[in-house]
């Protein structure tokens, strides 16, 4: 299946997640955080990637790694549960209404069947019921 026929517009990309929301202190290690909430979200942006560049060590490279991972698989995460449910409702829809107008049409005709069969029991009786009041 190629790219461009498996791409769904209503999951965003990873830039788009990361551009959707200002940065939260909680994903800032230590001292950034205090420094953050005085700032405009590009001032923060720009302090934390100069901080980050020159100051951070690996344990904080690797906590900013998984905070971000955790976070966007928390949004990416709730995003596919809703198209999936939301395709999974528009399936069943489909499915469900393919077999109540199968169902609806066996029950006609064995109903029809039973009905003439009753019908035709009836009319034998009644007949056979005639022919004896003759004699």
């Amino acid at each position: 299946m190629s790219q461009a026929q498996s791409f769904d517009a209503s999951i965003p990309v990873l830039t788009e997640v990361l551009k959707a929301e200002p940065l939260r202190e909680d994903l800032l290690p230590g001292e950034l955080a205090a420094s953050a909430a005085r700032a405009t979200p590009a001032q923060q942006a720009a302090q934390l990637e100069a901080d980050a560049v020159d100051e951070w060590s690996e344990a904080e490279w690797a906590m900013m790694e998984h905070r971000l991972s955790v976070r966007i698989m928390h949004q990416l995460q709730s995003r596919v549960d809703f198209v999936l449910e939301q395709r999974i409702k528009d399936s069943m829809a489909e499915v469900l209404s393919h077999a109540l107008h199968d169902l609806t049409n066996e029950i006609r005709i064995g109903l029809h069947d039973t009905i003439e069969k009753i019908v035709a029991r009836a009319v034998s009786q009644e007949l056979t019921h005639l022919q004896a009041q003759k004699k």
